[in-house]
């Protein structure tokens, strides 16, 4: 399984860079195997992120903005829902990992098991 971060190296928005980073430095901090596909400088990602991110997690108006995030081909979702799953402990639900013995995830799944 290979974790794809859609992201624009060359974006001229603050927010888009600082949302960027943040989801990049979490995946190495917790050493999360991930590519980065930058749509700025490769057409096919482009294409590629804007044709797969489902209707329903579509902006109303104009094209999905990075960081996107894949789990191989399964949308994971964009820099919100990885916030989310951030704050509620669920990162690896959320991109589709079994979460590493000891990590507060697995340790909740445990307690919800028992």
């Amino acid at each position: 399984m290979v974790i794809k971060v859609f992201i624009a190296s060359s974006s001229g928005f603050l927010g888009i860079k600082k949302k960027q980073q943040e989801v990049l430095g979490f995946l190495q901090v917790n050493k999360i195997d991930f590519e980065e596909c930058d749509i700025a400088v490769n057409e096919e990602n482009k294409k590629y992120m804007r044709e797969n991110v489902p209707e329903n997690c579509r902006p109303t108006t104009g094209n999905p903005l990075p960081p996107q995030i894949f789990n191989n081909d399964r949308y994971c979702g964009d820099f919100e829902a990885f916030f989310d799953a951030r704050e509620n402990n669920a990162v690896y639900a959320f991109l589709g990992l079994t979460a590493p013995p000891g990590s507060k995830e697995a340790e909740a799944l445990a307690k919800q098991n028992a």
